[in-house]
């Protein structure tokens, strides 16, 4: 299936008609913005108790590969502030409810340990600076992973290593400030921020695990990494997808070239169709990896995790290698950063540094 049946041809106008006016702000429009909160894109595995949506996993990845598909920028925004709503699963439930039913909800944050959460009373206090948070901009909070002291020393968990724990901050109590400075994913506004000296109550932090989870769900037991994984190569899927069909016109254009002999042109169209094939297979097979992964988590011995790991890694190198073998042969304007192929295969060798899929 083609990305684009998931979504409106109204939506993909809206994402599109707005990415160059994105990426000279570096943030998303508010076309878009309004766009997001009205379909509850940023509310994708928040859960229906706070007015999410909280989709299956099959689901989400396929309309996450769509959004991608349509922009890189705001498919990669609605899919890490989406995969921080899915903490609501863990959140301490009085709390959750006090602050994920606001419609304009938006987490967005950084899984770097770059934090410190000095235990004060009943609560802790936050100190740390933290790099890459897609969304900041237009977040109402934002999440970071700490590592936990008392006084001086650092507290240790059941393996003699440094705990580490996540929070929830209100976007008003942390300084975003500029550091996304990359060729690719210019829109998505990945800058840093800090806290200096933030008391918090103890019901900000949770702990990301099954044994925690509040909302009873598989949702919120399937686990966080795989999640993850599935998710981000989706992404990737859906930026070759994008760049695959955009290099039909470019190729149309090479076509018109007169020094090019027969054989080349055969040649260029063969590899397209080629490279259409393969990702569209692997697309496949990603699918059902993921597909058998959910039905399967909590009924079989076998319940397909490790595969879904396995299959991510190879839809993020195939939707990479694609794209690389096809731009030698799209012309000069796909190196013009003014042109929508250009912004394409600048996003994608911008996500594909993603550490999780890099191996």
């Amino acid at each position: 299936m083609h990305p684009s049946q998931n979504l409106k041809p109204e939506w993909v106008d809206i994402i599109r008609k707005a990415a160059p006016e994105a990426e000279q702000a570096g943030k998303l429009q508010p076309s878009q913005l309004e766009l997001i909160y009205e379909q509850g894109w940023f509310k994708f595995l928040a859960p229906k108790a706070y007015s999410g949506l909280q989709l299956d996993l099959p689901q989400m990845v396929r309309l996450e590969e769509s959004l991608a598909w349509a922009n890189g920028s705001l498919g990669w925004v609605v899919t890490l502030c989406a995969g921080a709503a899915w903490f609501g699963g863990f959140l301490d439930a009085g709390f959750a409810a006090d602050i994920m039913t606001n419609p304009q909800l938006c987490f967005a944050g950084s899984g770097a340990s770059t934090g410190t959460a000095t235990i004060t009373g009943d609560g802790y206090t936050i100190n740390g600076t933290w790099k890459y948070a897609s969304g900041a901009h237009h977040a109402t909070h934002i999440t970071a992973n700490c590592i936990i002291k008392n006084g001086d020393e650092t507290v240790l968990n059941n393996d003699g290593q440094p705990l580490i724990l996540p929070f929830v901050f209100d976007k008003k109590d942390v300084r975003v400030f500029p550091a996304w400075k990359y060729v690719g994913m210019m829109a998505t506004g990945s800058d840093a921020y800090e806290v200096k000296d933030l008391y918090v109550d103890k019901n900000r932090c949770f702990k990301i695990d099954p044994e925690y989870t509040v909302t009873d769900a598989l949702l919120y037991r399937y686990p966080f990494l795989q999640l993850a994984e599935a998710t981000l190569a989706a992404n990737l899927s859906g930026l070759a997808v994008h760049f695959l069909d955009l290099c039909g016109p470019a190729f149309d254009e090479r076509m018109r070239n007169p020094r090019l002999t027969d054989p080349q042109k055969e040649y260029i169209k063969q590899l397209l169709a080629e490279q259409t094939i393969l990702l569209n297979e692997i697309r496949a097979e990603f699918y059902e990896t993921v597909d058998n992964s959910w039905t399967r988590f909590e009924s079989a011995d076998d319940n397909g995790l490790d595969q879904v790991s396995v299959i991510s890694r190879k839809l993020a190198k195939i939707s990479r290698d694609s794209v690389d073998k096809l731009y030698t042969y799209c012309g000069l304007s796909a190196a013009n950063p003014d042109t929508e192929i250009n912004q394409v295969w600048r996003d994608m060798h911008t996500a594909g540094q993603h550490s999780l899929l890099t191996f």
